[in-house]
């Protein structure tokens, strides 16, 4: 059991550096390449920022544990909104962005409805992972043509601007994802046996928050310098590519088997949660501080009844 969690530490450590170096390495590529701002906002910072979900998650398929890679994005797509948005909304109120609201909004309801309707087919195979990859090409076509060119979205302070350095700083940045991933989902693999606990409930929890920590730690910050509102496009537009994205291209490369479970509880919740995103944010001024602690009083019940209810 120590040298798991040992394993799962590391492995967390690991996404965590690695995705960092990753995207700023990508990002100094990019802008001496003479790539816009604005596609690279939109693109490589929104992909290099799920790497650790969706290396985690093909890590875990081809592991043989589809429980953690499908667990891994419903539980990070719960995590974001019902702990991430909740938190940030306790520590200051959230204005909605309306624009973010009703681009990403309307990809948020037809991915998670994809999501619902393919997983009760039994299985997220290769043909159900074309039909959400292409909805993701979708989404960041409507993303690059709808998002004003001087507001391209989420920015990262690169690490060097010489080339050769950011090449660098991508290799070690993916070497350490990859890496992290590995060690991520042996450790949890050895923790759910160990404790006889399903590989899904270690998905939607360990996995899901460890990949889920990047996010977590920047809407906490952006929520303490005053700039709240941060997290709430953070949270909408990732949700949207958990699932169109990592999950898509996951059943793409390695089809995956649904697990009862999830069929059962945990693809609601999901689903709820996003309905819950929407409903706060376009019944109100925003999320204020009263509805934050309600989504993380939410979440708590949630992870109780993953401990007591569903090993």
């Amino acid at each position: 059991m120590l040298i798991d969690i040992v394993m799962v530490l590391a492995g967390l450590l690991g996404l965590m550096f690695g995705g960092d170096l990753l995207v700023r390495g990508a990002v100094a590529v990019a802008q001496r390449a003479g790539i816009p701002p604005m596609v690279i906002g939109l693109t490589l910072v929104g992909f290099g920022t799920s790497t650790p979900e969706l290396v985690t998650s093909l890590q875990a398929a081809f592991a043989g544990a589809p429980g953690i890679a499908i667990g891994n994005v419903l539980g990070s797509n719960i995590a974001n909104v019902l702990l991430i948005l909740g938190t940030a909304a306790i520590l200051a109120p959230i204005r909605v962005d309306r624009r973010a609201l009703c681009r990403d909004g309307a990809f948020l309801v037809v991915a998670t409805l994809l999501c619902v309707g393919l997983a009760f087919s039994g299985s997220f195979g290769r043909p159900a992972g074309a039909v959400l990859v292409l909805g993701l090409v979708a989404f960041l076509v409507a993303a690059l043509r709808l998002t004003p060119r001087t507001d391209a979205g989420e920015t990262v302070d690169v690490v060097t601007d010489r080339p050769a350095l950011a090449v660098g700083w991508f290799l070690i940045g993916l070497v350490l994802t990859l890496a992290g991933a590995r060690f991520l989902v042996d450790g949890a693999v050895g923790i759910a046996t160990l404790m006889g606990v399903s590989d899904v409930v270690i998905g939607l929890t360990i996995v899901a928050v460890g990949t889920s920590l990047p996010e977590l730690v920047t809407s906490v910050a952006a929520a303490r310098r005053g700039h709240a509102e941060v997290a709430f496009g953070n949270v909408l537009g990732s949700n949207v590519f958990n699932i169109l994205g990592i999950l898509g291209i996951t059943a793409l490369v390695h089809p995956l088997p649904v697990p009862q479970q999830v069929l059962q509880v945990d693809i609601w919740v999901m689903a709820l949660s996003s309905a819950l995103l929407l409903l706060t944010a376009a019944t109100g001024q925003g999320v204020s501080r009263r509805e934050g602690i309600a989504l993380l009083a939410l979440y708590i019940a949630y992870w109780a009844w993953l401990g007591f209810g569903a090993s």
